[in-house]
């Protein structure tokens, strides 16, 4: 039986959460991210400001330059974990085989499905039209017979489009794409395929597997050959293991006083504990870390001896680290980390914070 494959892609996410949740807002530039005069980024924009030239990753004080018109609006990433979780009750409907990549995209194996449709691109627009009903918002989608052609066709027609490729298609497709738009093809590949005269997928394509392997060693190589031919049979993941949950923060301008700084991370760290009772998961490693002015990243890190979700003590390890680190340099950056993360059904009884043992120190 061929697979049937969907990649799920939300539209501008963030944006579209702010716009529906602030109807003033809609069919206008909204830039998610740091204030327009701060040293922030830019998480995300609605597509009006995308017209602009703004993307994410860019620097807030960059994107206010493009589209000085536009609003910036602070990151409200509860809300978007809320509408998430109920975009992925919708996937979850239709398939137990539902692999989450972000807040905002997940592939989905419908080759059985709750529809009972061998028809992938029904059940597609059946998801679209399911997000829509319930959330108000737009996602678009890929079809295709695997991971990795789903997720390229998932872009093509944005936002709120539905891209089939069905699987004697599949080597047409690709062909024209830049090499670019490759799995694992960074900067650093791509140049490399470029000097040896590697464009467009269609060129690898057109190549001999030796050839790959002596520019990009064998086992790169051998991948990105299959690839090029739409040959990928990795499976969709229903589960994908957290291995940490973290927040941060840039502040505006740098800090030189150390409780001022601390004030600073008190909300990343209750963002932190939030997340972790959301997933009903305790961790077993505690970390913060800072930036200095100078871009030097500096963290200490506990780990404990038995996993815990006490709110009191992860907040007195936190503070403990903190006050171990003897900050006396201006700081621009900190933020919390929890790692070592393990469901509370297999945790057993909950410690307390003196029956814990003496916990090794990291930096």
């Amino acid at each position: 039986m061929k697979r049937l494959i969907i990649h799920v892609d939300m539209d501008a996410f963030y944006a579209s959460v702010e716009q529906r949740d602030r109807p003033h807002l809609r069919n206008k530039p909204v830039i998610v991210g740091g204030a327009p005069h701060s040293r922030g980024v830019v998480a995300t924009c609605s597509y009006e400001a995308r017209k602009y030239g703004v993307h994410s990753a860019m620097s807030s004080r960059r994107a206010f330059a493009l589209c000085p018109q536009a609003t910036f609006v602070k990151p409200r990433f509860q809300a978007y974990r809320q509408v998430s979780q109920d975009v992925m009750e919708i996937f979850k409907s239709v398939t137990p085989f539902v692999e989450p990549l972000s807040l905002d995209e997940a592939y989905l194996d419908v080759t059985e499905n709750s529809l009972m449709s061998t028809s992938a691109p029904y059940v597609a627009r059946y998801i679209l039209g399911e997000i829509k009903r319930r959330t108000g918002l737009t996602a678009s989608a890929g079809v295709a017979p695997s991971k990795f052609v789903a997720k390229i066709a998932s872009g093509f027609d944005k936002p709120n489009g539905l891209t089939i490729v069905a699987a004697d298609e599949v080597e047409s497709f690709l062909a024209p794409l830049s090499i670019t738009t490759m799995h694992g093809v960074g900067k650093v590949t791509a140049q490399t395929l470029f000097k040896h005269g590697f464009e467009t997928i269609a060129d690898i394509q057109q190549s001999r597997p030796e050839q790959l392997k002596a520019i990009l060693g064998h086992d790169r190589g051998v991948q990105l050959y299959e690839l090029a031919h739409g040959r990928d049979s990795r499976p969709v993941v229903p589960t994908r293991e957290r291995k940490s949950i973290g927040s941060e923060t840039t502040f505006a301008f740098d800090l030189d006083d150390p409780e001022e700084v601390y004030e600073r991370v008190i909300p990343e760290i209750e963002d932190v504990l939030q997340q972790l009772d959301r997933r009903e998961l305790s961790c077993q490693t505690v970390t913060i870390k800072i930036k200095t002015s100078e871009f030097q990243a500096r963290s200490h890190q506990i780990k404990l001896n038995h996993p815990t979700h006490d709110h009191d003590e992860i907040k007195r390890l936190a503070r403990r680290l903190f006050d171990e680190m003897a900050i006396n340099e201006p700081v621009r950056l900190i933020g919390m980390t929890v790692s070592d993360l393990i469901p509370r059904t297999e945790t057993g009884r909950q410690l307390t914070f003196d029956e814990l043992t003496k916990p090794s120190l990291e930096e």
